[in-house]
């Protein structure tokens, strides 16, 4: 197992004006542009996965975090992953912390041929903190959108592997995004529930195979 971290427990419900003095210095313009290359690829739940990016951005200043590396990467984080052939050096010549910005996306993104159990899992055992916290911020957005899907295999499927994986992450860094993470999960079951997916799906098991 990777190194433990001292999980936040408290969500600020303002920013304060040291962390908006922080925010202020931190050019984001460049990343955004790079990130606009993803408005024309489309979410399962509608909408384009550039928003996705500026939606992770939020979710983690909504959690008071004000890292610019973490925040860079947050609005960069599916590029090159979901761009084909993507030169990862676009990122790391954006700034002067496009090096660290590229390493934390890579983090992120799952390798060639890397399994999606195989990639959570090595976040989860040696992912760093940052990575840890993105990873959260990610989750939380892609489980807020989940809420437009109707596909019930894959909202069982992925709540099981938020429930399996990133639910251990956010126990190791923010308990207030684990909370949340948690209440996704459970609005998202209980809509299997209503849906009477969750019943069809034990009344298959007990068929004789």
């Amino acid at each position: 197992m990777g190194k433990k971290f001292d999980m936040r427990v408290d969500k600020p419900m303002q920013m304060d004006l040291e962390h908006m003095q922080q925010l202020k210095e931190i050019f984001m313009a460049p990343y955004m542009q790079i990130a606009t290359a993803l408005i024309g690829k489309q979410r399962r739940a509608g909408g384009n996965m550039f928003r996705h990016q500026m939606d992770t951005l939020s979710i983690l200043i909504d959690y008071g975090y004000i890292d610019s590396v973490l925040l860079k990467a947050s609005i960069v984080h599916d590029t090159i992953e979901d761009i084909p052939d993507f030169d990862e050096n676009i990122i790391r010549t954006c700034d002067h912390e496009g090096n660290a910005v590229c390493d934390l996306v890579l983090e992120v993104t799952k390798c060639e041929g890397e399994g999606k159990d195989t990639f959570l899992k090595r976040i989860l055992e040696t992912g760093s903190h940052k990575a840890k916290l993105l990873k959260c911020a990610d989750r939380i957005s892609n489980m807020i959108s989940l809420g437009f899907v109707t596909d019930e295999k894959f909202i069982d499927r992925y709540c099981d592997e938020t429930e399996y994986y990133i639910l251990p992450i956010a126990l190791e860094v923010d308990f207030a995004m684990y909370q949340e993470l948690i209440s996704l999960i459970m609005t998202r079951r209980s809509y299997l529930e209503k849906s009477g997916y969750l019943l069809r799906k034990e009344a298959e098991k007990k068929q004789p195979k």
